[in-house]
């Protein structure tokens, strides 16, 4: 058995269930990884613990994986498992906010660095430019009237907004992937080092990975208990519902309904492209970006 880290980007929720599960499952196991899952989140310095090797592997944006990359972080990308865009932004319709053009010289919370750059390229194209206010671990601002919008994943924030109360019809919810600005997100990576040095772990991870989650799309229940026992461990308050909601929303980003739109598992060489695109016309440090070839490891060119 091969020991080996894998480092969550974030708390304990569905977004994560296929790894809970596969590890759950023994399916790390029967490819011969003996598999120690960590936690993300506010407290958690993901990139640290690969650039430091304290952690082998860690799930990542997409954006932040061509972000590091080309601030000298070699990392490789050995599976990207949400192949579809779930950005979305969120107003108030009492405010006059219907489209996305009428974000204009409106306040907005937004995300920050790699997570802006889905925005930060729409609001070009449009030109409009909203007032941005950061938003940081939660929307509490939006809550609580503080800005006009706010920027939401469809399977996270979205939901907890209409858990507080909201009613969608008092919400205009523009999502930047019908705006035309699909950009793939949750991957696995890990640095050049660790790639080099067991190129089949990576393959076996990513395998194990995608196996744990088909098992969460067949399982949905038993991935929600599993989800909830690992938030108790990190004693991350969140409860059955959201998690269940969360799951059914993000499933549909990782096993295409049109199994010609993308390979599971694997990072196409358009996307991959055309999202460097996208961060080099709205990061001016960003001059350039990896090759397709060097950057990703995850599988067959789709």
């Amino acid at each position: 058995m091969t020991k080996a880290t894998l480092t969550l980007q974030w708390y304990p929720q569905t977004q994560f269930a296929g790894y809970y599960m596969a590890l759950e499952k023994g399916f790390y196991a029967a490819r011969g990884i003996d598999l120690e899952i960590r936690r993300g989140g506010s407290d958690v310095d993901t990139i640290g613990e690969l650039r430091e090797g304290k952690t082998d592997f860690a799930t990542l944006f997409l954006t932040a994986g061509i972000r590091y990359r080309s601030q000298g972080l070699p990392l490789v990308n050995v599976a990207q498992i949400v192949n579809r865009g779930n950005l979305l932004v969120i107003a108030y319709k009492d405010r006059k906010i219907r489209t996305i053009k009428d974000l204009n010289g409106r306040k907005m919370s937004l995300w920050g660095d790699h997570f802006s750059g889905g925005y930060k390229k729409a609001f070009s194209d449009n030109g409009i430019w909203p007032v941005i206010f950061p938003q940081f671990i939660s929307v509490e601002v939006f809550l609580r009237g503080g800005v006009d919008a706010c920027s939401a994943m469809s399977y996270n924030e979205y939901l907890r907004i209409l858990q507080t109360g909201r009613r969608p019809e008092e919400l205009t919810v523009i999502s930047l992937r019908d705006e035309g600005y699909d950009f793939p997100e949750d991957g696995v990576y890990c640095t050049e080092e660790t790639w080099r040095k067991n190129p089949q772990l990576a393959r076996d991870l990513r395998e194990g990975s995608l196996e744990g989650w088909r098992y969460a799309a067949e399982h949905p229940d038993e991935a929600v208990e599993l989800t909830l026992r690992e938030a108790d461990k990190a004693g991350y308050i969140v409860n059955r519902l959201l998690l269940r909601r969360m799951l059914d929303t993000i499933l549909p980003s990782i096993f295409p309904e049109d199994s010609s739109a993308w390979t599971p598992g694997v990072l196409s060489r358009a996307d991959y492209e055309r999202t460097s695109e996208m961060m080099k016309s709205v990061f001016v440090d960003m001059t350039e970006t990896t090759p397709y070839d060097v950057f990703s490891a995850g599988g067959e060119e789709q």
